[in-house]
């Protein structure tokens, strides 16, 4: 069986979620400068391929221990729905459409929590998601996080983990991003897809020959489609359970 996984930042939304979801958290109330400012600074060492997931995790866990479970939920649905979901990429979202149409799995792969990638799941259909996952222990959080972290070559684990789950062949499969700091999944399964890359993984995949989809929000009404149909060309695979997408 052939899956398509997507990376969330960057590749289905135009913007990275983090900076924009503590910015509310400050409007809020829910959080004081100081964190914006340490938000801000996690996100740039990410951008650059420097983040040390383990200290980031360590700080933003010292934030949310001790919160109520439910009230994040339902909180986090609620920023989606109001500020996140503008910067969805048309041409993503046709492209989820498009794997799905060919019987592909789809699933959400990324750093991030399931109170942000679950609402974005289900506005666009998409089969499963993989995260990463936060300790819950009688509603509460515990300020601790599931290893290994879905970050970096954490991906692959979790990959691999949902792959032999549902009986995917890595091999055959989509991997969108725009992150250097993906490279080892883009690596490990057989159609690597390049969305709005940042230098380092541009230059990588210039090197390899993969393809980059350059996208924009600003799509005319009619546009996303199109783009969709060029990020995704459809044709029958041998042996692939359905048709596969060609290189654009």
């Amino acid at each position: 069986m052939v899956a398509a996984l997507f990376d969330i930042d960057g590749t289905l939304i135009a913007r990275n979620s983090a900076p924009l979801y503590m910015k509310h958290m400050r409007r809020t109330g829910q959080a004081r400068r100081r964190d914006v400012a340490i938000t801000l600074y996690y996100v740039l060492r990410y951008k650059l391929g420097l983040l040390d997931v383990e200290r980031a995790l360590a700080r933003s866990m010292s934030f949310i221990r001790g919160r109520v479970e439910a009230a994040v939920q339902a909180d986090a649905a609620c920023w989606y729905r109001r500020e996140l979901r503008p910067y969805l990429l048309p041409s993503m979202a046709s492209t989820v459409v498009a794997h799905r149409r060919a019987g592909h799995v789809t699933a959400i792969l990324t750093s991030a929590t399931r109170y942000l990638a679950e609402p974005l799941a289900a506005d666009l259909g998409i089969d499963h998601v993989l995260f990463t996952g936060l300790v819950v222990r009688d509603g509460l959080f515990t300020g601790e996080v599931v290893h290994p972290v879905c970050y970096g070559k954490g991906k692959i684990y979790w990959a691999e983990h949902f792959a032999a789950a549902q009986g995917v062949d890595l091999a055959r499969s989509y991997f969108y991003t725009d992150s250097i700091t993906d490279l080892p999944l883009l690596e490990r399964v057989g159609e690597p897809r390049v969305v709005n890359p940042d230098p380092r993984l541009r230059r990588t995949a210039g090197r390899r020959g993969w393809p980059v989809l350059q996208l924009r929000l600003d799509e005319t009404a009619a546009a996303p489609l199109d783009a969709g149909r060029r990020a995704v060309t459809w044709g029958t695979g041998e042996g692939s359970g359905g048709e596969r997408p060609s290189a654009p």
